[in-house]
């Protein structure tokens, strides 16, 4: 939490004996950051999505004003992915062909 706390992903407020304190909502917000960044998403990446990190994330994120950043950000995510798997899915290829299989 205290990372996201100074990646400035969330906010807390200190008790009087110098503990951190997170509103209920905080709940939510770090369910929907850990799930964003388990889909491959950086910290960095997630920050675009802060507009929509205290409620449930949608399904579907439209192209409509605010997802339109997050939607880009989910697309460039997706694009890299799709590189990484092409380049590991070669790699398979020539491995399998050596060992004849």
């Amino acid at each position: 939490m205290r990372l996201y706390e100074a990646e400035g992903l969330l906010a807390s407020e200190r008790a009087p004996n110098g503990y951190r304190e997170f509103s209920p909502r905080a709940v939510v917000r770090v369910r929907n950051i850990r799930e964003l960044l388990g889909l491959g998403f950086t910290i960095s990446d997630v920050r675009t999505f802060v507009p929509h990190l205290d409620h449930e994330l949608p399904p579907v994120f439209g192209d409509t004003a605010p997802c339109a950043t997050s939607m880009r950000v989910g697309r460039e995510r997706l694009a890299t992915l799709r590189e990484r798997i092409d380049a590991l899915t070669a790699l398979h290829d020539r491995i399998a062909s050596r060992l004849g299989a």
